[in-house]
Parts: structure tokens; sequence; C-alpha cells
């Protein structure tokens, strides 16, 4: 038995009568620390605490889709690589030329698809030709990939923008798999798990002593415990960073006032062009030297071919007038406030150490989730097997007198 100072048990007696869990906890906190805390900070610790507990236990079961396929996302292109090595052939000779590519996904592609951009490999890779077909009505458009074998121009498949392995994490990361509102709840969990975050943090400092009382393994009896507040204090600041960052891709709106429409909407490809892909890159390449990497198609809000060199340093852009071959260099767009949030995000064109990172921060959280559960579950068992001793003490003294 724990024998409380004078100190612990008038402490006690000022907690005495608030609210249950205050009590509760204003019990367990001195006594674990031996360090008497006034009530304010026993209510203050206790909120965060009740925060902390029910964020987690509401939104585990969310969090870990999300986390996991989060983490995976980071190394997106090699795992492509991986799971479809026939879309990676080597580019051994000099490239086709675009129409050639166009038509031979014309041949994979589905009644009323037509091609909008062709996407041209460097050293290695297939050649991408983007599919969409507007719906009847004006509804959302569908879009698919066809892979062309550089060399030979042979069609190797067509997959569409939710097929394949890849293509349904991303849906799942992004919006839950589910249709409309799935990016919002996203954002949502994304502000529990900022909170969640933070909550942690202020749980996990030690009551007393320097900062490297809290970093013992030992500061709980159990491994889940210890698990639990190691893991998450070295991934708390890096989880609310990526926690705020998916929450201001979730809501472009309210952060930066981007008005955009619904996934899938937007011009459509003319169904007839003047000029060929091929007149449109001889366009474009005397204003930017190098080799193309991707050409799209005019559409009809702007009768615009829209030609991308690679070249040195970053890709340059050209706009060819589909009407008369006038082209024009696009300027250099600049790095926009959602561009940096979503390269913080997912990584790209990041350090490799921050892509490190993000995939740690993307496997611990379901660790935390599990973990927290775990912990929770544990507290309750010894809660009822508190209750059930003090009912069975009680039992004894009635009988007793």
């Amino acid at each position: 038995m724990i024998r409380a100072s004078p100190k612990l048990n008038k402490h006690r007696n000022e907690c005495s009568g608030k609210w249950a869990p205050v009590t509760r906890y204003c019990d367990v906190f001195a006594t674990s620390y031996d360090l008497p805390m006034s009530p304010s900070a026993v209510r203050l610790r206790s909120l965060w605490f009740q925060v902390h507990k029910w964020l987690g236990i509401t939104l585990a079961i969310l969090v870990i889709p999300i986390s996991l396929t989060g983490a995976a996302l980071v190394w997106h292109d090699w795992l492509d690589e991986q799971i479809n090595p026939q879309r990676f052939p080597e580019v051994t000779a000099r490239l086709l030329e675009p129409t050639v590519y166009a038509a031979a996904a014309v041949k994979i592609a589905l009644p009323g698809e037509r091609v909008t951009t062709i996407r041209l490999p460097e050293k290695k890779g297939a050649v991408q030709v983007v599919l969409t077909k507007p719906l009847p009505g004006g509804g959302r458009r569908t879009h698919a990939i066809a892979w062309i074998d550089p060399k030979s121009a042979e069609p190797i498949e067509r997959v569409g923008n939710r097929e394949g392995v890849l293509s349904v994490m991303h849906v799942l990361h992004g919006s839950l798999m589910v249709p409309g509102v799935g990016r919002k709840i996203v954002g949502f969990i994304g502000v529990g798990m900022l909170l969640s975050s933070l909550t942690g943090l202020w749980l996990w400092w030690p009551l007393k002593g320097s900062i490297r009382r809290g970093l013992r393994w030992n500061r709980r009896p159990d491994l889940n415990s210890n698990l639990h507040f190691q893991a998450g204090f070295w991934i708390s600041l890096p989880l609310a960073v990526l926690s705020l960052t998916g929450v201001w891709i979730s809501f472009p709106g309210f952060f930066a006032g981007i008005r955009a429409g619904p996934p899938g909407t937007g011009p459509a490809v003319v169904e007839q062009t003047r000029l060929t892909p091929e007149q449109a890159l001889a366009a474009a390449q005397p204003l930017a030297r190098g080799s193309a990497a991707s050409i799209s198609w005019p559409t009809d809000e702007k009768p615009e071919w829209l030609v991308t060199i690679r070249g040195e340093g970053k890709p340059r852009e050209v706009k060819v007038a589909d009407a008369d071959s006038g082209a024009q260099l696009v300027p250099a767009k600049p790095e926009t406030l959602i561009r940096t949030m979503r390269r913080i995000h997912d990584g790209t064109e990041m350090p490799l150490a921050w892509r490190i990172i993000i995939f740690v921060g993307g496997i611990l959280p379901a660790l935390l989730a599990v973990t927290g559960i775990l912990m929770w579950l544990r507290m309750r068992r010894r809660r009822e097997r508190h209750r059930g001793s003090m009912a069975a003490l009680a039992e004894a003294d009635a009988l007793a007198n």
C-alpha cells in the first residue's frame, strides 16, 4: 500500500467533491509522481487526458488505413516498379512519333475515350497516354492511362484511375473510398490527429525533473505503455506537421481561398485539331531546347497545345496555338503555399531524410492506435478489479457488523 505524505492527503482533500474524473486523476497523478498538484492543474491535465483518450479511441480504426497508405505512398515510384515491372522497360532506342503512341492507345481505349496527354519517358518506363471520357449531362469525366511500349508502340495495358493497388491506396488515403464527402472526412480526421499529437506531447512531458526523465524506457511497468510514451514523443511534432498539411490539402478553400470544381470536371478536349502533336512539338522546341516530356491536347476553353520540354534545370512549358502554330514560353510558376504544403505532406522533391520521417510518421500512428487501445482496456480491467475488491470489503464490513 502507498503511504501518502501529509501534503498529499491535504491535496486529495482539496480535490474531493470535484468532477469524478478530476478526483480520480488527482489521486493517480499525485501518488504516481509524489508531486502534489493544484486542483486547477489537475483539471487541465485531466481534460487533455480525456481529449487525447477519446480522440484515439474514436479515430483508431480510421487512422490506421490512412497512416499506413500514406507511409507506403512515400515510395510510390519504387512500389509501382515492383508491382508492375511491365510498365518500366528500358528505353534503348529513339522514341517514335507521338501520333504513333496516340494511335496505339486508341486501340485499347474504351468507347468515347479521347487522348488528352502523352507523357514520354527519358531513360526508363513506358509511354503513358492519358485517356478521358466525358459523361453525358456534364457529369464528371473518367480517366485512364494507356501504357505503351516505347520501342514497338505495342499497348501494354490500360488502367482506370481507380484500378490497381496504388490507385486504390491513393483513394483510400485521400478520401477513405467515400465518394463526395470522403476528402472532408479525412480532413476532420487530420484535425483530430493534430489535437491528439499535441495533447499527447503535453501528457508525455514529465511532471517533475528534466526532459531526460521522460525519455526513460521504464516510465510504466508494461510494454504497451512504454511503447506508446516513447513512440508518441518522437513522432509527435512530425505527426503534427503531417496532420496540419493534410488538413490544408483537404480544405484548400478554407486556408487559401482556392475554389476548385468537383474532381473530374473542367474543360474537355476538342474532337478535331488543326495541328498534329509533331507540329506542336516542332513549334515549341525553338523556345525551349531539350527533349519532350509531355504533350497535352487543346481544350474547348484553351485551344492551344501545352508542350513540356525536359532540359537543363526544371522542365519548361510552351503554349502552341492550334490555329496558327504561334508559340509562347510559359513563365516559370512560382512555388505556391498549397504546393509547398503538398510537398511537405507527400515528400515530393524533398530530401531523403524528410521522406524517411514521413514514412515513420505513417507507421507509428498505427502502433500508437493499437497500444493506446490496449492501455485503455488494461485500465478498464484494473478499474473493474478495484471496484470488485471495494465491493468485497464493503460486504465483509457489513457482515462483521
